[in-house]
């Protein structure tokens, strides 16, 4: 009894800089309504990483009810490292406010700031999966390829606004020096050898704006879903977009794609990489998932939860 009682603290975690600037008008209106449900407010300005994580590597959990995390993607992949690093076990929730909000968008959170913050505060939470990489972690998606190179040399608003697989299948189209790239993917119950242009490691279903990435994706079924992009003829790159503006690209034979809950991947070439938006680890990259280790909150009318 005497722990629930202490638990009156929300760290409150926030990048000042993220896509639509909502802390910039609405800090102050944030900060009144946890006061006002009667939480004591610890504010975190999101930096390079460090910073939330000699945060959480002090604090005494038990006074802390829950964490707020404030941004885009890349916002939420600091804070959930930073959790995981320090076994941080408190629930997470989300006021998705970047360019880039696929993760939010998987638990069907709703833009009204107060309906946000009645979530928030709320006590209805889902168990979620998360996705490990060597020695880091996502919440998203992991992706490599010829292409990231590109991608990572680009206005983020730009990539955000028409879709990362617009953008890069656009890439393709456009820049035809770009060559397949070979790759060994290796499951526990398969080898693949490939040619690739790019492929995307996925924990849920949407990336960069596209909604139907993964139509198969669940964030709590303890698989990642992996989505490769054969070396083909430029004529089928068009095709290959619609079908992946509609979510039919699975079924396309030059889009390789299968779930696992283990992943290597090798090349003997370097290949770009990218977590969650952020520059990702160099090969060989090794896959795993930590199945339902975050607790998110979600809205009692738009999501079951636990």
């Amino acid at each position: 009894m005497g722990n629930e009682k202490k638990a009156n603290k929300i760290l409150l975690y926030y990048n000042a800089h993220s896509g639509s600037g909502i802390f910039k008008n609405n800090l102050d209106h944030i900060v009144e309504r946890c006061q006002n449900a009667g939480y004591q407010v610890v504010p975190v300005r999101a930096a390079k990483g460090y910073v939330i994580n000699e945060v959480l590597s002090t604090i005494d959990q038990s006074e802390f009810s829950r964490i707020i995390a404030a941004g885009g993607d890349g916002t939420i992949n600091l804070c959930v490292n930073a959790m995981i690093r320090n076994n941080i076990q408190l629930p997470i929730a989300l006021l998705p406010a970047g360019t880039a909000n696929d993760f939010a968008y998987y638990f069907e959170l709703p833009s009204d700031l107060d309906y946000l913050l009645d979530v928030a505060l709320g006590d209805k939470t889902t168990s979620v999966d998360v996705g490990a990489v060597n020695n880091r972690h996502f919440v998203n998606v992991a992706a490599l390829g010829a292409l990231i190179d590109v991608s990572q040399k680009t206005d983020p608003n730009l990539k955000n606004a028409i879709g990362i697989l617009a953008y890069y299948l656009k890439a393709l189209t456009e820049i035809p020096q770009i060559r397949a790239l070979p790759v060994t993917l290796t499951t526990p119950d398969k080898v693949y050898e490939e040619e690739i242009y790019f492929m995307v490691v996925m924990n849920g279903e949407s990336a960069g704006g596209f909604r139907k990435l993964s139509p198969e994706s669940s964030m709590n079924d303890g698989k990642l879903d992996v989505i490769a992009f054969r070396k083909m003829h430029i004529v089928e790159l068009a095709p290959l977009l619609f079908e992946v503006v509609h979510g039919r690209h699975p079924k396309n034979d030059n889009v390789l794609y299968f779930q696992t809950d283990k992943l290597r991947i090798e090349s003997p070439e370097y290949i770009s990489t990218d977590i969650d938006g952020e520059h990702g680890e160099e090969l060989p990259l090794e896959f795993s998932v930590l199945n339902k280790r975050l607790k998110v909150f979600v809205s009692k009318d738009t999501w079951h939860y636990d």
